[in-house]
This record gives C-alpha cells, sequence and structure tokens, in this order.
C-alpha cells in the first residue's frame, strides 16, 4: 500500500481480530499527480512505441514483423504458413497473434492496400475496400517477403542501424530498418496515439525517387513540378488543387479530395463503379445509396449491387430509362463516399520526437538519415578491409622468407611459443602472428604468395577509396542517388491515380432539372396547401376543404420557385414547389406542419411563393408597432430548412403582409379606427428580429386586428385615413364609408 501523504483524509477500519491492517483505508491523490505518474507514460509509450510511424516508414509492429521474415530467410524463397511467421514474430512482439496477424494482412500484396507491398501472400487476406470481406485465419494462408522489401534490409548487417535487445534480453532487433527509398512517403501509414495522430498518404515511387533526387542536388528544387500529387493504390481520381497540394507540401497538413472511377455501359444501361476513395468501403457506398433511393433523393437508380470478383473492385448502378449517367453520377459524388477526402497529417517521430513536417523536410530527414546509413556501411566496409589488409601485410613479411619461419616453427618446442617467436622473429604483432601459424602447409607455393601480394594492392586501393567517401559528402549523396535510379529502375510502376484538375470539373446545378409550368397556389387557414395546374383546375370541380376551413392565400406562380412558410413560433420553413405533387381541387392537400415536420403546437399562418427574394416582408404586431424587413434577409447560400428568428418573439403578431412594390397598407384596431400607412414610411432593418416602429396610436385595452394593401376605390375619401406624421391614431369610418353593410376586410 502507498504511504500515506500529509494531510490526507484516512478511513481506517477498526482493529479486530482475524482483520488486515490498513484494509479499507482510502486514500486521497491529486489527479494532476495521478496523471503524471500514471497516465503519461502510457501515452508516451503509444506515441513513441505503437501508433506513429518513424523517419523509415514503419511502426515497430511493422518492423518487428518485417525484420523476423528476413531472418527466417523469406527473401526470395519459398513461402512459409503465416502461422509460422507469427509465431516467431512473438519472439519481438508480446502483443499476441491477432494484432501481428492483422498487421501482416495490411502489408501483404493480396489485401491490396499498399502502391508496392512487402509482403507476397497467398490465400484470402481480404481487401482494404470492402469491411465484410474478412481475411482467412494465418492457418490456412501463406507468405513470403516480396522482392522490394530488399532494398528495406540493404546492408542491415554491416552496422547500417542500431540494434537492441527484445523485450526479454534474448534477441537483437533493429531501431530502424536502413531503406535504400523515403518508404515513408511511398505506402500509406496512418495511427492514433494518445493526443496526436498520424496519417501519410501514399505516392508514386518513381516520382518520389525522381524528387529525392533532384533535392539532392538542388535544396531548392521545386517538389512540385517532380512530385505531382499523392497516388492511391485503389486508384481514383484525384481533384488537384493547386493550394491545397501546395499546404501539404509546405506543412504536412490538409485534405486531398479523390472520387470514384466509373465508366458507362450503353448495352446494359449500367454505371460500372471500378475504383473507390481509399477512405470509404464498398458497403458503405451501397448503403448510403439505398438510403437515398428510399428518401426519393435518387428517382433514376433501379438497381444497385456489388459485383467485386476476380478482376477487382465492381458496383455496378442500373439506371432507369432517359437517364443521363453523368448528371447522375455529379449528385452521388455530392451525396454519398463516392468522392470523399482524406486528411493527411505528417506526423513522423524524428531522433524520439513527434514532429509534423512537410514533404521537403520529411525528405531532408530521410536523406540524412539515408547519409548516416552509407556513412556507417562505409566504415564498416573500411575497418573490414583494414583487418584483412594488416593480417596480409604481417603474412607478407613471412612470405619474404618462408625458410626462417619454417625454421622458427619447427626449432620451437612447444606450441604456446610459436606465436611469439614468430612475433620477435619478424616484428609482426600477435594478430598478424596467430593468422600467420594458422596457413596451411598447402598454401605455402609461389602461386598463393603472388596472389596474396596482389590482394594486398588491390585492398589498398579500396581503403584509399572508402576513406575518400567517408571524407566527401558528395560522394556519399552520388551513392544515395546510384541506389535510388536502381529503385526506379527495377520497382517503378504507372500512376495508379488520374489527376483531374478542379477548374476542368464539369459542374451540375440540380435546380435545371426541375421542370417549370405554371401552377396555382392555395393556402387555407387551417394550415393545408394544394398545387393545381391552370388546366385542372379549369376543369376540376369546387374545393373540398376541412369543415370550417377557406382559402386564405392564393397565387399564380411556376413549378420552379422557392416556398416560404412563416409560423407562429417565429420560425419560417423553406421547401421547392417542385417538392410537392400537382393536385386536384376536390382533395384536402397537404398539411403543411407535417409535410415540413414542425414542432408540436407550431402551424403555419403565412406562404410566399419567390424566385428572386425581392420585395419586403411586413409584421402588423398588436401593439400597432410595424416592422420591415427586406425578403432576402431570408434567402440563405445553403439549403437550410428551416430559420429561426424569422420575427420577434417580444411582440404578439396580428398580421404577416408582403409587397414587391410601392403600396398603402389599411390598418384597422380594435377601436374602429382605420389608418392608411404607405409601405415606404417605414425603413427597412436587416436584422429580422427587429421590434419594429411604432405606426398605429393605441388607447388601453386596444390592439390591432387586422392590415391589409388597399386598393383604389375602397374609401370615398381616402385621404380621411392618410396622415403626414406617424405614429397616429387613424380615424372612424366616415358616414359615406358606411353606406349599406358594414365594411369589413
Amino acid at each position: 500500500m502507498a504511504p500515506r501523504k500529509k494531510g490526507s483524509k484516512v478511513n481506517t477500519a477498526p482493529k479486530m481480530t482475524g482483520f488486515i491492517a490498513g484494509a479499507g483505508e482510502i486514500v486521497e491523490q491529486k489527479i494532476v499527480n495521478t496523471i503524471e505518474e500514471n497516465y503519461m507514460p502510457y501515452a508516451m509509450s503509444v506515441i513513441l512505441s505503437r501508433a506513429i510511424p518513424e523517419i523509415d516508414g514503419f511502426k515497430p509492429s511493422h518492423r518487428k514483423l518485417l525484420f523476423t521474415m528476413y531472418k527466417m530467410g523469406l527473401l526470395g524463397q519459398n513461402r512459409t504458413k503465416s502461422a509460422n511467421i507469427v509465431g516467431q514474430t512473438m519472439k519481438l512482439n508480446p502483443h499476441g497473434d491477432t494484432a501481428i496477424y492483422d498487421t501482416m494482412v495490411r502489408l501483404s500484396r493480396g489485401y491490396e492496400a499498399l502502391l508496392h507491398p512487402y509482403i507476397d501472400s497467398k490465400g484470402n487476406f481480404g481487401k482494404f475496400y470492402s469491411r465484410d470481406m474478412a481475411w482467412a485465419a494465418s492457418r490456412y494462408t501463406e507468405a513470403k517477403l516480396d522482392n522490394i522489401a530488399g532494398e528495406l534490409f540493404k546492408d542491415i548487417d554491416k552496422d547500417t542501424v542500431d540494434f537492441v535487445d527484445n523485450y526479454d534480453n534474448t534477441l537483437k532487433e533493429p531501431t530502424l530498418l536502413p531503406c535504400t527509398f523515403p518508404s515513408v512517403l511511398v505506402n500509406a501509414n496512418t495511427g492514433i496515439a494518445v493526443g496526436m495522430a498520424s496519417s501519410i498518404c501514399p505516392f508514386n515511387l518513381q516520382e518520389v525517387c525522381e524528387t529525392t533526387i533532384a533535392l539532392i542536388k538542388d535544396p531548392n528544387h521545386k517538389i512540385e513540378t517532380t512530385l505531382l500529387a499523392p497516388d492511391f493504390p485503389g486508384g481514383g481520381q484525384i481533384i488537384y488543387e493547386e493550394k491545397v497540394i501546395q499546404d501539404i507540401y509546405n506543412t504536412g497538413r490538409g485534405g486531398i479530395k479523390v472520387r470514384s472511377r466509373y465508366q458507362y455501359d450503353k448495352s446494359a444501361n449500367c454505371i460500372d463503379i471500378l475504383a473507390i476513395p481509399p477512405s470509404t468501403t464498398i458497403e458503405a457506398i451501397i448503403e448510403k445509396i439505398i438510403d437515398l433511393v428510399k428518401q426519393g433523393k435518387l428517382k433514376e437508380i433501379s438497381d444497385v449491387r456489388d459485383e467485386t470478383g476476380i478482376d477487382g473492385l465492381k458496383i455496378t448502378i442500373d439506371l432507369k430509362r432517359g437517364t443521363d449517367p453523368n448528371k447522375l453520377m455529379q449528385k452521388l459524388f455530392k451525396s454519398t463516399p463516392l468522392e470523399d477526402s482524406f486528411s493527411c497529417n505528417f506526423n513522423v517521430l524524428i531522433a524520439g520526437t513527434p514532429k509534423v513536417l512537410g514533404v521537403r523536410d520529411l525528405l531532408n530527414e530521410w536523406i540524412a538519415f539515408r547519409i548516416e546509413c552509407v556513412k556507417r556501411r562505409t566504415y564498416f566496409d573500411l575497418k573490414k578491409k583494414q583487418d584483412k589488409l594488416h593480417l596480409l601485410k604481417g603474412l607478407e613479411k613471412i612470405l619474404l622468407d618462408i625458410d626462417k619461419a619454417v625454421d622458427i616453427v619447427r626449432n620451437t618446442s612447444e606450441e604456446t611459443e610459436v606465436v611469439p617467436n614468430l612475433i620477435i622473429g619478424f616484428g609482426i604483432d600477435e594478430i598478424q602472428a596467430e593468422y600467420v601459424a594458422e596457413i596451411k602447409l598447402r598454401h605455402l607455393n609461389k602461386e598463393y604468395i603472388l596472389n596474396r601480394i596482389a590482394e594486398i594492392r588491390d585492398l589498398e586501393k579500396e581503403i584509399a577509396e572508402l576513406k575518400s567517401i567517408l571524407e566527401s559528402k558528395t560522394k556519399v549523396k552520388n551513392i544515395i542517388v546510384k541506389e535510388l535510379k536502381s529503385v526506379i529502375d527495377r520497382f517503378a510502376q504507372p500512376r495508379k491515380s488520374m489527376i483531374i484538375y478542379a477548374e476542368d470539373i464539369e459542374t451540375f446545378d440540380e435546380t435545371e432539372e426541375v421542370p417549370d409550368y405554371a401552377v396555382n397556389l392555395f393556402f387555407t387557414k387551417e394550415g393545408y396547401f394544394k398545387k393545381i395546374t391552370p388546366l385542372s383546375l379549369r376543369m376540376g370541380g369546387e374545393h373540398k376543404f376541412k369543415e370550417g376551413d377557406t382559402i386564405f392565400q392564393s397565387y399564380e406562380s411556376t413549378n420552379n420557385t422557392d416556398l416560404l412558410f412563416f409560423t407562429n413560433k417565429c420560425k419560417v420553413y423553406k421547401c421547392r414547389t417542385a417538392e410537392f405533387s400537382d393536385t386536384k381541387a376536390s382533395v384536402l392537400g397537404e398539411y403543411i406542419p407535417a409535410k415540413l415536420g414542425m414542432d408540436e403546437g407550431e402551424s403555419a399562418i403565412f406562404m410566399l411563393p419567390t424566385k428572386d427574394y425581392k420585395g419586403d416582408m411586413f409584421f402588423f404586431f398588436e401593439n400597432g408597432k410595424v416592422a420591415k424587413i427586406p425578403l432576402k434577409s431570408y434567402a440563405t447560400k445553403t439549403n437550410r430548412k428551416k430559420l429561426t428568428n424569422a420575427y420577434t418573439d417580444k411582440e404578439k403578431l396580428a398580421v404577416i403582409g408582403y409587397t414587391e412594390n410601392e403600396c398603402e397598407f389599411l390598418i384597422e384596431s380594435s377601436a374602429g379606427k382605420f389608418l392608411l400607412m404607405n409601405s415606404n414610411a417605414i425603413l427597412p432593418k436587416t436584422s429580422r428580429n427587429t421590434l419594429g416602429v411604432a405606426v398605429m396610436t393605441l388607447k388601453k385595452g386596444h390592439r390591432v386586428i387586422n392590415a391589409n394593401i388597399y386598393k383604389e376605390g375602397f374609401f370615398a375619401k381616402p385621404s380621411r385615413y392618410r396622415t403626414k406624421i406617424l405614429p397616429a391614431a387613424g380615424a372612424t369610418l366616415s358616414s359615406e364609408d358606411t353606406v349599406g353593410e358594414q365594411l369589413t376586410l
């Protein structure tokens, strides 16, 4: 148990026979200390030893697996069962067979997740583009290292990288792999750590190597001229946006839009999807399309199915007669994962520190790493040749007087004295003397002597060349360039992802597809809506209404307009006239609150069709105030279906009005007074929830009850109800205006 800290509260169990001392003790500990002592070591372990790749392009799990396969002799040899590989890898990676096999699958050729797979697989390894296509168990599949893996381990036995003990100190494993090409950019790598993540998109091998060569020769080389864009193993089309690519190359962050590749089969009237973005799956795409078809948003599709087989990925979409495949695909790109973004975050461990680097900085780090590898390999070769030269130098002295050497050996009484006597007799050191003493009698011939002397001369030349390499950074870089060119010659392959430029993409406006024709729109007091064509209206009978309901508003409009429905909850719902079916006068129509999904207790109180959002809305409140709001205040760039704060909820609304041109409104109060107000007498307000301005003064207990657009001839003397100054009380009806039946609005 941890010692109790000073100032902590303790609740100790009573001392009783049979109880453990201190049992039940509760120790309070600061959360900051707990995080520092317990959580931070875990977080650092995940960051440094699990989720973030290093400059060689591998996470520890990848490196342990590949190195195990290399030590098993699986480079260029026959395959072995995957279960054998998994078992051997557990000597370096103690995280269980499932995790190791999952890692192996993702590096395999069969899984198709990498541009250049490192594992040559046989059997069912699943597919990265399918969620449901699971891989077979490790006892059924076989694998070996692919040829390109030889570039990962080239000269690894020549001290090119550091080795450390494995988890139980029984084996040695490399901290990095001495890759001869920038594998960190060639194959995709993603990982989620604690508080950070890494997501590196893949690039074409030839483009990466050529860019690296250009950077070695010219540090100011423009990367985008040789490294065109990412290249994904699944193909597809990359939407090239210069600024986005520049940001990724400079900062290591950004999002690349990738869209599917498709072809239209005219004979079968279907679209075949042949490549999809790397961030989605076949199942996710099909499920989204089916969902949109059920919602009625994709009426052009009759069927969609997965036809993936031996030839590769294939999603088939059957079209209805008369459907334009290109326009349909534009809709699918907007509404389904057939077009998606790959988020880049080039977070790499550099000397044990996570850093987010752009492509230039990342390649410079790799070049520095590779320079160190080549220097270490050169020094290793130099040391080996110097040691061999040292031995041959001693042999050269002996071979100059073989008879003397034979006499020394023959006249030495004890075997242990042979080496010391040779040292004394020829002036050589102990290592040279040991080497000479082990020479076989059969080698004491003229040919052997001449060959050894010639070898000394060759070694001296080689050593001089190796020393010159170590002393010249240019020669080291030339070696790296030569190796990169060799990789290009042997492993380069054409781009799989096509590049299309954003400005060249065909755009499609869905509004063009909406048929436009004349319609009559009717809205009733109870909230029912009807859209009737003029022909149907002429041929139809009387309107059918719910009991007590009547037409509240009617308009002559077209099918291609926006409809705005203002509600009693200070909201406005927006929709398209085309979303409603043509109907007849003899039906009730569609109930707007249900159709638009209004809240409980919410009802539509005013309807307005518009195409250009011209004109002004007028909100007449019971307290005599009026708010004038431009209709364009309700236009939105996005297709929002509901706007809140359509008008203020601080005052009680009496009537809503609308006018596109200058007019007069006739306002009526509960006191029987009328006021004519010019629409231009009020300045418009940009804020929709404005309280308005006072227009009609009211006595206590009275309110505004109605307002309508005034029509000439309605009053005998309209000047009686006009005023130059607002607010005004208005006037009661004159005897001339009350002749006959009581006037109503």
